[in-house]
Protein backbone atom coordinates (compact mmCIF):
# COMPACT_ATOMS: atom_id res chain seq x y z
CA UNK A 1 0.00 0.00 0.00
CA UNK A 2 1.41 3.96 -0.67
CA UNK A 3 -0.36 6.59 1.76
CA UNK A 4 -1.22 9.37 -0.62
CA UNK A 5 -2.53 12.21 1.26
CA UNK A 6 -3.24 10.14 4.32
CA UNK A 7 -5.42 7.46 1.70
CA UNK A 8 -3.87 4.44 0.89
CA UNK A 9 -3.77 3.00 -2.30
CA UNK A 10 -2.61 -0.43 -3.14
CA UNK A 11 0.79 -0.66 -5.26
CA UNK A 12 -1.25 -2.64 -8.11
CA UNK A 13 -3.68 0.19 -8.33
CA UNK A 14 -0.86 2.38 -8.59
CA UNK A 15 1.01 0.22 -11.16
CA UNK A 16 -2.03 -0.25 -12.85
CA UNK A 17 -3.16 3.55 -13.42
CA UNK A 18 0.42 4.79 -14.33
CA UNK A 19 0.48 2.47 -16.94
CA UNK A 20 -3.29 3.22 -18.60
CA UNK A 21 -1.74 6.70 -18.89
CA UNK A 22 1.05 5.54 -20.57
CA UNK A 23 -1.24 3.80 -23.11
CA UNK A 24 -3.80 6.80 -23.41
CA UNK A 25 -0.89 9.31 -24.43
CA UNK A 26 0.02 6.32 -27.07
CA UNK A 27 -3.31 5.75 -28.53
CA UNK A 28 -3.79 9.24 -28.17
CA UNK A 29 -0.32 9.92 -30.47
CA UNK A 30 -1.60 6.48 -32.77
CA UNK A 31 -4.58 8.31 -33.79
CA UNK A 32 -2.80 11.64 -34.60
CA UNK A 33 -0.29 9.72 -36.88
CA UNK A 34 -3.56 7.79 -38.68
CA UNK A 35 -5.31 10.91 -38.95
CA UNK A 36 -2.56 12.64 -40.71
CA UNK A 37 -1.56 9.96 -42.94
CA UNK A 38 -5.47 9.59 -44.11
CA UNK A 39 -5.54 13.67 -44.99
CA UNK A 40 -1.51 13.50 -47.00
CA UNK A 41 -0.82 16.16 -43.42
CA UNK A 42 2.91 16.04 -42.51
CA UNK A 43 1.97 15.15 -38.25
CA UNK A 44 4.76 17.43 -37.17
CA UNK A 45 7.04 16.66 -33.88
CA UNK A 46 5.38 14.60 -30.73
CA UNK A 47 6.78 17.96 -29.31
CA UNK A 48 4.60 20.55 -30.88
CA UNK A 49 1.15 17.67 -29.94
CA UNK A 50 2.58 17.02 -26.35
CA UNK A 51 0.18 19.00 -24.45
CA UNK A 52 -3.09 17.82 -26.01
CA UNK A 53 -1.82 14.60 -25.26
CA UNK A 54 -1.56 14.58 -21.87
CA UNK A 55 -4.94 16.54 -21.51
CA UNK A 56 -6.43 13.56 -23.44
CA UNK A 57 -4.94 11.09 -21.39
CA UNK A 58 -6.12 12.88 -17.87
CA UNK A 59 -9.31 13.39 -18.81
CA UNK A 60 -9.84 9.69 -20.09
CA UNK A 61 -7.98 8.43 -16.65
CA UNK A 62 -10.11 11.30 -14.40
CA UNK A 63 -13.41 9.83 -16.15
CA UNK A 64 -12.23 5.83 -15.64
CA UNK A 65 -11.48 6.03 -12.11
CA UNK A 66 -15.02 8.22 -11.82
CA UNK A 67 -16.48 5.12 -12.89
CA UNK A 68 -14.68 2.65 -10.47
CA UNK A 69 -12.18 1.11 -13.18
CA UNK A 70 -10.05 0.70 -10.43
CA UNK A 71 -12.47 -0.55 -7.75
CA UNK A 72 -12.55 -3.66 -6.32
CA UNK A 73 -15.20 -5.40 -8.96
CA UNK A 74 -13.58 -3.86 -12.04
CA UNK A 75 -10.02 -5.81 -10.74
CA UNK A 76 -11.51 -9.14 -10.67
CA UNK A 77 -13.99 -9.53 -13.47
CA UNK A 78 -12.39 -8.45 -17.28
CA UNK A 79 -15.96 -8.24 -18.33
CA UNK A 80 -16.85 -5.77 -15.53
CA UNK A 81 -13.95 -3.60 -16.39
CA UNK A 82 -14.47 -3.98 -20.18
CA UNK A 83 -18.31 -2.15 -19.45
CA UNK A 84 -17.17 0.75 -17.45
CA UNK A 85 -13.60 1.17 -19.58
CA UNK A 86 -16.64 1.96 -22.42
CA UNK A 87 -18.31 4.26 -19.95
CA UNK A 88 -14.94 5.76 -19.24
CA UNK A 89 -13.40 6.01 -22.58
CA UNK A 90 -17.12 8.11 -23.79
CA UNK A 91 -17.62 10.10 -20.75
CA UNK A 92 -13.82 11.64 -22.09
CA UNK A 93 -14.28 11.77 -25.27
CA UNK A 94 -17.53 14.02 -24.80
CA UNK A 95 -15.15 15.75 -22.10
CA UNK A 96 -13.09 16.86 -24.57
CA UNK A 97 -15.24 17.20 -27.48
CA UNK A 98 -16.79 19.97 -25.01
CA UNK A 99 -13.75 21.48 -24.09
CA UNK A 100 -12.94 21.53 -28.46
CA UNK A 101 -15.86 23.19 -28.19
CA UNK A 102 -14.97 25.87 -25.78
CA UNK A 103 -11.39 26.39 -26.78
CA UNK A 104 -10.97 25.27 -30.28
CA UNK A 105 -6.96 24.20 -31.57
CA UNK A 106 -6.46 23.42 -28.09
CA UNK A 107 -6.85 19.82 -28.10
CA UNK A 108 -7.25 17.05 -30.90
CA UNK A 109 -9.42 17.48 -33.89
CA UNK A 110 -12.77 15.39 -33.29
CA UNK A 111 -12.34 12.76 -35.45
CA UNK A 112 -9.31 12.22 -34.33
CA UNK A 113 -10.90 11.70 -30.86
CA UNK A 114 -12.98 8.36 -32.38
CA UNK A 115 -10.01 6.95 -33.23
CA UNK A 116 -8.43 7.55 -30.19
CA UNK A 117 -11.23 6.17 -28.27
CA UNK A 118 -10.80 3.12 -30.42
CA UNK A 119 -7.23 2.81 -30.21
CA UNK A 120 -7.42 3.34 -26.12
CA UNK A 121 -10.01 0.75 -25.31
CA UNK A 122 -8.09 -1.63 -27.44
CA UNK A 123 -4.76 -0.71 -25.37
CA UNK A 124 -6.24 -0.31 -22.10
CA UNK A 125 -8.03 -3.79 -22.36
CA UNK A 126 -4.89 -5.86 -23.19
CA UNK A 127 -2.96 -3.82 -20.31
CA UNK A 128 -5.78 -5.44 -17.83
CA UNK A 129 -5.49 -9.00 -19.64
CA UNK A 130 -1.64 -8.79 -19.50
CA UNK A 131 -0.70 -6.73 -16.76
CA UNK A 132 -3.73 -6.89 -14.54
CA UNK A 133 -3.69 -10.96 -14.69
CA UNK A 134 0.01 -10.78 -13.05
CA UNK A 135 -1.21 -8.13 -10.23
CA UNK A 136 -3.42 -10.61 -9.54
CA UNK A 137 -0.60 -13.33 -8.42
CA UNK A 138 1.36 -13.06 -5.65
CA UNK A 139 5.21 -12.16 -7.25
CA UNK A 140 3.33 -8.57 -6.88
CA UNK A 141 2.12 -8.73 -3.25
CA UNK A 142 3.80 -7.92 -0.26
CA UNK A 143 4.43 -11.01 2.38
CA UNK A 144 3.14 -11.18 5.20
CA UNK A 145 3.66 -13.34 8.34
CA UNK A 146 0.35 -13.53 10.93
CA UNK A 147 0.84 -13.97 14.23
CA UNK A 148 -1.91 -15.90 15.78
CA UNK A 149 -4.19 -18.75 14.44
CA UNK A 150 -7.47 -17.96 15.44
CA UNK A 151 -10.82 -15.39 14.62
CA UNK A 152 -8.70 -13.22 13.56
CA UNK A 153 -6.50 -14.53 11.62
CA UNK A 154 -9.14 -16.73 9.96
CA UNK A 155 -10.45 -13.16 8.82
CA UNK A 156 -7.11 -11.73 7.29
CA UNK A 157 -6.86 -15.18 5.68
CA UNK A 158 -10.00 -14.35 3.73
CA UNK A 159 -9.44 -11.08 3.03
CA UNK A 160 -5.84 -12.01 1.42
CA UNK A 161 -7.80 -14.61 -1.08
CA UNK A 162 -9.65 -11.59 -2.33
CA UNK A 163 -8.06 -11.31 -6.09
CA UNK A 164 -7.68 -7.23 -5.39
CA UNK A 165 -5.69 -7.90 -2.08
CA UNK A 166 -2.30 -6.27 -2.14
CA UNK A 167 -0.86 -8.52 0.26
CA UNK A 168 -0.44 -12.57 0.40
CA UNK A 169 0.17 -14.77 3.59
CA UNK A 170 3.00 -17.08 3.70
CA UNK A 171 3.13 -17.96 7.49
CA UNK A 172 0.94 -18.29 10.14
CA UNK A 173 2.41 -18.66 13.37
CA UNK A 174 0.13 -20.26 16.06
CA UNK A 175 0.87 -18.42 19.65
CA UNK A 176 -1.03 -21.56 21.82
CA UNK A 177 -4.42 -19.26 22.50
CA UNK A 178 -6.73 -22.33 21.96
CA UNK A 179 -7.99 -24.06 19.35
CA UNK A 180 -6.31 -22.81 16.02
CA UNK A 181 -8.54 -22.30 13.18
CA UNK A 182 -5.92 -22.22 10.95
CA UNK A 183 -4.96 -25.85 9.84
CA UNK A 184 -1.52 -24.66 8.11
CA UNK A 185 -0.16 -22.48 10.98
CA UNK A 186 3.05 -23.41 12.77
CA UNK A 187 3.28 -23.74 16.36
CA UNK A 188 5.57 -20.90 18.14
CA UNK A 189 7.37 -23.61 19.89
CA UNK A 190 8.49 -25.26 16.58
CA UNK A 191 10.42 -22.09 15.32
CA UNK A 192 13.45 -21.22 17.43
CA UNK A 193 13.72 -18.09 16.08
CA UNK A 194 11.02 -16.20 14.84
CA UNK A 195 13.35 -13.21 13.17
CA UNK A 196 15.87 -15.74 10.88
CA UNK A 197 12.32 -17.14 10.16
CA UNK A 198 10.95 -13.75 8.90
CA UNK A 199 14.38 -13.52 6.85
CA UNK A 200 14.37 -16.81 5.04
CA UNK A 201 10.78 -15.87 4.18
CA UNK A 202 11.32 -12.52 2.97
CA UNK A 203 8.57 -11.60 4.80
CA UNK A 204 7.79 -7.88 4.52
CA UNK A 205 5.01 -7.34 7.15
CA UNK A 206 4.09 -9.17 10.38
CA UNK A 207 0.99 -8.51 11.36
CA UNK A 208 -0.68 -9.22 15.30
CA UNK A 209 -3.95 -11.19 15.00
CA UNK A 210 -3.75 -12.22 18.27
CA UNK A 211 -7.54 -12.47 20.16
CA UNK A 212 -5.36 -12.05 23.65
CA UNK A 213 -2.39 -9.83 23.81
CA UNK A 214 -1.84 -9.95 27.70
CA UNK A 215 1.58 -11.93 28.45
CA UNK A 216 1.35 -13.24 24.96
CA UNK A 217 3.26 -10.90 22.71
CA UNK A 218 6.85 -12.05 21.95
CA UNK A 219 8.33 -8.41 22.84
CA UNK A 220 12.31 -9.89 22.12
CA UNK A 221 11.54 -11.43 18.56
CA UNK A 222 8.79 -8.19 17.47
CA UNK A 223 11.53 -5.67 18.47
CA UNK A 224 14.42 -7.78 16.56
CA UNK A 225 11.92 -8.14 13.23
CA UNK A 226 11.39 -4.16 13.79
CA UNK A 227 14.69 -3.49 13.73
CA UNK A 228 15.58 -5.56 10.39
CA UNK A 229 13.21 -3.21 8.41
CA UNK A 230 10.50 -5.63 8.52
CA UNK A 231 7.03 -3.59 9.11
CA UNK A 232 5.26 -4.15 11.96
CA UNK A 233 1.14 -3.67 12.12
CA UNK A 234 -1.69 -4.84 14.87
CA UNK A 235 -4.71 -6.42 13.70
CA UNK A 236 -7.14 -3.11 13.51
CA UNK A 237 -4.14 -0.84 11.64
CA UNK A 238 -3.82 -3.59 9.37
CA UNK A 239 -7.46 -3.78 8.30
CA UNK A 240 -7.84 -0.10 8.26
CA UNK A 241 -5.19 0.07 5.75
CA UNK A 242 -6.66 -3.19 3.75
CA UNK A 243 -10.25 -2.10 3.87
CA UNK A 244 -11.07 1.80 4.21
CA UNK A 245 -12.93 1.35 7.28
CA UNK A 246 -11.99 1.34 10.99
CA UNK A 247 -13.32 -2.34 12.27
CA UNK A 248 -15.86 -1.86 15.32
CA UNK A 249 -15.23 -5.14 16.51
CA UNK A 250 -11.56 -4.85 17.75
CA UNK A 251 -10.71 -1.06 18.11
CA UNK A 252 -11.14 0.26 21.56
CA UNK A 253 -10.16 3.84 22.69
CA UNK A 254 -6.97 4.03 23.02
CA UNK A 255 -6.20 3.01 19.68
CA UNK A 256 -8.23 5.91 18.42
CA UNK A 257 -6.59 7.90 20.84
CA UNK A 258 -2.82 7.17 19.54
CA UNK A 259 -3.37 6.59 16.47
CA UNK A 260 -1.90 8.43 13.39
CA UNK A 261 -5.34 10.53 12.50
CA UNK A 262 -7.96 13.19 13.59
CA UNK A 263 -5.56 15.95 12.94
CA UNK A 264 -5.52 19.69 14.36
CA UNK A 265 -3.86 21.16 11.34
CA UNK A 266 -7.09 21.43 9.17
CA UNK A 267 -8.01 25.08 9.23
CA UNK A 268 -6.30 25.73 5.55
CA UNK A 269 -8.36 22.09 4.51
CA UNK A 270 -11.65 23.57 5.89
CA UNK A 271 -11.47 26.73 4.49
CA UNK A 272 -10.39 25.44 0.82
CA UNK A 273 -13.63 23.00 1.55
CA UNK A 274 -16.32 26.02 2.40
CA UNK A 275 -15.31 27.99 -0.61
CA UNK A 276 -15.80 24.99 -2.54
CA UNK A 277 -18.48 23.92 -1.03
CA UNK A 278 -20.16 27.67 -1.84
CA UNK A 279 -19.19 27.78 -5.46
CA UNK A 280 -20.04 24.45 -6.82
CA UNK A 281 -23.20 24.57 -4.65
CA UNK A 282 -23.84 28.06 -6.45
CA UNK A 283 -23.23 26.84 -9.61
CA UNK A 284 -25.22 23.11 -9.11
CA UNK A 285 -28.26 25.17 -8.17
CA UNK A 286 -28.15 27.32 -11.18
CA UNK A 287 -27.47 24.11 -13.57
CA UNK A 288 -29.99 21.87 -11.77
CA UNK A 289 -33.08 24.10 -11.10
CA UNK A 290 -35.00 23.44 -14.35
CA UNK A 291 -34.30 19.29 -13.15
CA UNK A 292 -35.89 20.60 -9.31
CA UNK A 293 -39.02 22.62 -10.69
CA UNK A 294 -39.61 19.73 -13.19
CA UNK A 295 -39.73 16.85 -10.58
CA UNK A 296 -41.35 18.59 -8.33
CA UNK A 297 -44.22 19.45 -10.85
CA UNK A 298 -44.45 15.44 -11.28
CA UNK A 299 -44.33 14.96 -7.55
CA UNK A 300 -47.74 17.32 -6.83
CA UNK A 301 -49.08 15.35 -10.31
CA UNK A 302 -48.35 12.11 -8.89
CA UNK A 303 -49.33 12.25 -5.27
CA UNK A 304 -51.15 14.47 -2.60
CA UNK A 305 -48.73 16.98 -1.10
CA UNK A 306 -45.81 19.62 -1.21
CA UNK A 307 -42.79 18.62 -3.57
CA UNK A 308 -40.53 19.70 -1.25
CA UNK A 309 -40.01 18.65 2.39
CA UNK A 310 -37.94 19.41 5.27
CA UNK A 311 -36.80 16.94 7.91
CA UNK A 312 -34.51 17.65 11.25
CA UNK A 313 -31.43 15.97 10.50
CA UNK A 314 -28.12 15.87 13.14
CA UNK A 315 -24.99 17.48 11.63
CA UNK A 316 -21.65 19.20 13.29
CA UNK A 317 -21.47 18.06 17.21
CA UNK A 318 -24.72 16.57 17.24
CA UNK A 319 -26.31 20.06 16.66
CA UNK A 320 -30.22 19.83 14.73
CA UNK A 321 -30.74 21.46 11.11
CA UNK A 322 -33.06 21.22 9.18
CA UNK A 323 -32.77 19.42 5.74
CA UNK A 324 -34.76 19.96 2.36
CA UNK A 325 -35.39 17.42 0.03
CA UNK A 326 -37.98 16.10 -2.81
CA UNK A 327 -40.33 13.97 -1.41
CA UNK A 328 -40.32 10.65 -2.53
CA UNK A 329 -42.61 8.61 -0.05
CA UNK A 330 -46.23 9.43 0.36
CA UNK A 331 -48.10 12.27 2.99
CA UNK A 332 -48.34 9.40 5.19
CA UNK A 333 -45.65 7.65 5.02
CA UNK A 334 -44.48 8.01 9.26
CA UNK A 335 -47.91 8.66 10.36
CA UNK A 336 -46.75 5.57 12.49
CA UNK A 337 -43.67 6.63 13.45
CA UNK A 338 -40.46 7.08 11.75
CA UNK A 339 -38.68 4.03 10.23
CA UNK A 340 -35.96 2.17 7.97
CA UNK A 341 -36.30 2.62 4.83
CA UNK A 342 -37.08 -0.97 3.23
CA UNK A 343 -36.45 -3.09 -0.69
CA UNK A 344 -39.45 -1.95 -2.87
CA UNK A 345 -40.97 0.13 0.43
CA UNK A 346 -44.10 0.53 -0.29
CA UNK A 347 -44.43 3.98 1.04
CA UNK A 348 -42.54 5.17 -1.74
CA UNK A 349 -43.98 6.84 -4.36
CA UNK A 350 -44.03 6.33 -8.64
CA UNK A 351 -42.26 8.96 -9.29
CA UNK A 352 -40.07 8.62 -5.81
CA UNK A 353 -38.88 5.18 -6.83
CA UNK A 354 -36.93 7.05 -10.03
CA UNK A 355 -35.70 9.89 -7.96
CA UNK A 356 -34.29 7.64 -5.35
CA UNK A 357 -33.03 5.39 -7.75
CA UNK A 358 -30.66 8.46 -9.36
CA UNK A 359 -29.99 10.45 -6.28
CA UNK A 360 -32.62 13.18 -8.08
CA UNK A 361 -34.25 14.12 -4.48
CA UNK A 362 -31.27 15.01 -3.14
CA UNK A 363 -31.01 17.61 -5.31
CA UNK A 364 -32.61 20.24 -2.76
CA UNK A 365 -29.76 19.49 -0.17
CA UNK A 366 -27.53 21.61 -2.45
CA UNK A 367 -29.29 24.78 -0.57
CA UNK A 368 -28.35 23.46 2.91
CA UNK A 369 -24.89 23.10 1.69
CA UNK A 370 -24.76 27.08 0.48
CA UNK A 371 -26.35 28.08 3.59
CA UNK A 372 -23.39 25.93 5.45
CA UNK A 373 -25.17 23.38 7.61
CA UNK A 374 -23.91 20.51 5.51
CA UNK A 375 -21.03 19.89 2.98
CA UNK A 376 -20.72 18.18 -0.26
CA UNK A 377 -18.85 15.25 1.34
CA UNK A 378 -19.37 13.69 4.63
CA UNK A 379 -20.98 11.61 6.92
CA UNK A 380 -24.65 10.76 5.85
CA UNK A 381 -26.58 12.85 8.24
CA UNK A 382 -29.38 11.01 10.02
CA UNK A 383 -32.83 11.75 12.02
CA UNK A 384 -32.35 12.04 15.59
CA UNK A 385 -34.73 9.73 17.00
CA UNK A 386 -32.43 7.09 14.44
CA UNK A 387 -28.95 9.00 15.94
CA UNK A 388 -30.37 8.29 19.86
CA UNK A 389 -31.12 4.70 19.01
CA UNK A 390 -27.43 4.16 17.19
CA UNK A 391 -25.52 5.60 20.11
CA UNK A 392 -27.13 3.49 22.20
CA UNK A 393 -26.03 0.25 20.40
CA UNK A 394 -22.71 1.02 17.89
CA UNK A 395 -19.37 1.96 20.19
CA UNK A 396 -17.87 5.59 18.76
CA UNK A 397 -21.14 6.57 16.74
CA UNK A 398 -20.86 9.78 17.95
CA UNK A 399 -17.33 10.52 16.24
CA UNK A 400 -18.86 10.73 13.24
CA UNK A 401 -20.45 13.84 14.44
CA UNK A 402 -17.16 15.79 14.24
CA UNK A 403 -17.35 16.42 11.05
CA UNK A 404 -19.83 18.55 8.93
CA UNK A 405 -22.32 15.67 7.02
CA UNK A 406 -22.22 15.84 3.43
CA UNK A 407 -24.72 15.01 0.52
CA UNK A 408 -22.07 12.37 -0.53
CA UNK A 409 -19.33 10.36 1.44
CA UNK A 410 -16.76 7.75 1.88
CA UNK A 411 -19.72 5.35 3.40
CA UNK A 412 -22.20 6.45 0.77
CA UNK A 413 -19.89 5.00 -2.40
CA UNK A 414 -18.45 1.93 -0.46
CA UNK A 415 -22.09 0.87 0.95
CA UNK A 416 -25.41 0.30 -0.43
CA UNK A 417 -27.92 2.65 1.30
CA UNK A 418 -27.90 1.95 5.26
CA UNK A 419 -31.73 0.37 6.29
CA UNK A 420 -31.26 -1.20 9.65
CA UNK A 421 -28.97 -1.10 12.59
CA UNK A 422 -26.22 -3.87 11.17
CA UNK A 423 -26.42 -1.50 8.23
CA UNK A 424 -25.47 1.45 9.90
CA UNK A 425 -22.88 -0.14 11.97
CA UNK A 426 -20.93 -0.88 8.53
CA UNK A 427 -21.19 2.89 7.49
CA UNK A 428 -19.85 3.69 10.93
CA UNK A 429 -17.02 2.19 10.13
CA UNK A 430 -16.34 4.16 6.64
CA UNK A 431 -17.53 7.12 8.24
CA UNK A 432 -14.80 6.75 11.09
CA UNK A 433 -12.25 6.74 8.10
CA UNK A 434 -13.16 9.68 6.72
CA UNK A 435 -13.21 11.54 9.77
CA UNK A 436 -9.79 9.46 10.83
CA UNK A 437 -8.17 10.68 7.57
CA UNK A 438 -9.71 13.43 5.91
CA UNK A 439 -8.12 15.64 3.26
CA UNK A 440 -9.30 17.39 0.20
CA UNK A 441 -7.50 14.27 -1.96
CA UNK A 442 -10.18 11.98 -0.02
CA UNK A 443 -12.65 14.33 -0.78
CA UNK A 444 -11.78 14.41 -4.40
CA UNK A 445 -11.73 11.17 -4.41
CA UNK A 446 -15.51 10.41 -3.00
CA UNK A 447 -16.98 13.14 -5.66
CA UNK A 448 -15.09 11.69 -8.62
CA UNK A 449 -16.72 7.85 -7.54
CA UNK A 450 -20.14 9.40 -7.05
CA UNK A 451 -20.46 9.02 -10.90
CA UNK A 452 -19.99 5.81 -10.38
CA UNK A 453 -23.04 5.93 -7.98
CA UNK A 454 -24.80 7.62 -9.55
CA UNK A 455 -24.35 6.32 -13.13
CA UNK A 456 -24.55 2.33 -11.56
CA UNK A 457 -27.34 2.72 -8.49
CA UNK A 458 -27.17 -0.37 -6.94
CA UNK A 459 -28.36 0.66 -3.57
CA UNK A 460 -30.72 3.36 -3.73
CA UNK A 461 -33.92 2.52 -2.24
Amino acid sequence: MIRLFKHYIPHAVILLGLFDLCLLVLSGELAWLFRASQIGMDPGTVGARIGSLVLFALIVWIAMTAVGIYGAEALRSMRYAGARLLVAVSLGIIALSFIDFLLPGHTFWRSTLVYAMVLAILLLMLNRMIVGGLLGTNAFRRRVMVLGDGARALRLKKLAERREAGFAIVSYIGMNEGSPLIAEAISRNSVSDLGRFVENLGISEVVLALEERRNALPLKDLLRIKTMGVHVNDFSTFLERETGRIDLGSVNPSWLIFSDGFSSGRILSSAAKRIFDILASSLLLVLTLPVILLFALLIRLDSKGPAFFRQTRVGLYGQDFELLKLRSMKLDAEIDGARWAEHDDPRVTRVGRFIRKFRIDELPQVWTVLMGRMSFVGPRPERPNFVNDLEEHLPFYAERHMVKPGITGWAQINYPYGASVEDARQKLEFDLYYAKNYTPFLDLLILLQTVRVILWPEGAR
